[in-house]
């Protein structure tokens, strides 16, 4: 891989790019790396991040009293 100098970078910037790497938990390198590849389209989206929903009305939803009585069927025939 290539190398770069950025150079002219004021310490204002510098420190902001630097706060805000610690806060994410990353260098100020990969931040930086990470600005350059979504300003120029390049970013990947993470496979199996995007939540789906479109089948949710086929489905339903437990409200509390149905979860606490089906949670206590699976107990009782759960083998011990």
């Amino acid at each position: 891989m290539k190398a770069l100098t950025i150079r002219g970078v004021e310490p204002e910037v510098a420190e902001k790019l630097k706060i805000a790497a610690r806060k994410q938990g990353k260098s100020v390198n990969n931040l930086i790396l990470e600005f350059i590849k979504i300003s120029l389209g390049l970013k990947k989206e993470k496979k199996f991040s995007r939540k789906y929903d479109d089948l949710d009305a086929l489905f339903g939803r437990w409200n509390d009293d149905e979860f606490k009585k089906n949670k206590q069927l699976n107990n009782q025939a759960a083998p011990n």
